[in-house]
């Protein structure tokens, strides 16, 4: 990667999202060819945005169904701005964003950092202050993201757009059987996808772990204490078609909702 210079991808990258354009493939002498030269165009991108230390970041393709979906061979990740977070609640509008969608997630606030670098279950979970349920929102950016390429994918923040944290509430989460959690979305009151905290590598600070190993954690210099983590979707994307009212559930945690004007 030592001759790869992310700067013109990151530029690119921020002028089409700024200009609300479909991200097409990048001319091929820009293209970042592996993960480690995504993971470096996006911590470039990061800085366009004024998030060179981000409020955390977002984990997609942690569900099986989710990598046969979006066709990965394994998780991606992606940075969050602090303007991108929400609480619970939020009514955002519609139009703000591009052929939007929705997902069904758990997310995590960090209490201690994580380095970047090889990290166990154990060793995320004692890095974890605070689970809650979450919604992603997500743009639909891209044509054909195997034309587009995985390395861009993660240049591009891998579909992100927005997230939205419920409360930690009173519940004791420490005392839960975490993969065992039942997760659902809902739309307009329609339940329109179900999955499991299981469906998250196994278990979901497995996705965490697995974070604080990538190569996207590694260009942002590991994880600090305040970032917040969306673990993954547990259901495939929701795509909207207009203005909705969103809620994500795992119970026993509190519920998470959103309104897309």
């Amino acid at each position: 990667m030592t001759d790869y210079d992310p700067q013109p991808a990151a530029a690119m990258l921020h002028q089409r999202r700024i200009a609300r354009q479909t991200v097409l493939p990048l001319p091929a002498q820009v293209a970042p060819q592996n993960e480690q030269q995504g993971a470096a165009v996006q911590r470039l991108l990061a800085d366009h945005f004024g998030a060179a230390r981000p409020a955390g970041f977002k984990i997609g393709a942690t569900a099986r169904r989710m990598q046969e979906y979006l066709g990965l061979a394994g998780p991606a990740a992606g940075f969050m701005t602090a303007s991108g977070l929400l609480p619970s609640g939020a009514v955002v509008q519609y139009a703000d964003f591009i052929k939007p969608g929705v997902e069904c997630e758990l997310a995590v606030r960090l209490g201690r950092d994580l380095p970047p670098g090889p990290c166990t279950q154990a060793q995320a979970a004692a890095a974890v202050e605070h689970l809650v349920a979450g919604i992603e929102i997500v743009e639909n950016r891209y044509d054909d993201i195997a034309v587009l390429g995985t390395p861009t994918l993660i240049a591009d923040q891998v579909y992100h757009a927005a997230a939205v944290l419920g409360l930690p509430g009173s519940i004791n989460w420490h005392g839960l059987d975490l993969s065992t959690l039942a997760g659902g979305i809902t739309i307009d009151g329609e339940i329109r996808g179900e999955g499991h905290a299981r469906d998250l590598l196994g278990h979901p600070f497995n996705s965490l772990a697995w974070l604080a190993a990538s190569p996207v954690a590694a260009a942002f210099g590991g994880l600090k204490a305040g970032q917040v983590v969306m673990l993954g979707s547990v259901t495939p994307p929701i795509w909207l078609t207009g203005p909705s009212s969103v809620t994500v559930e795992f119970k026993p945690l509190p519920a998470v909702t959103v309104r897309l004007a």
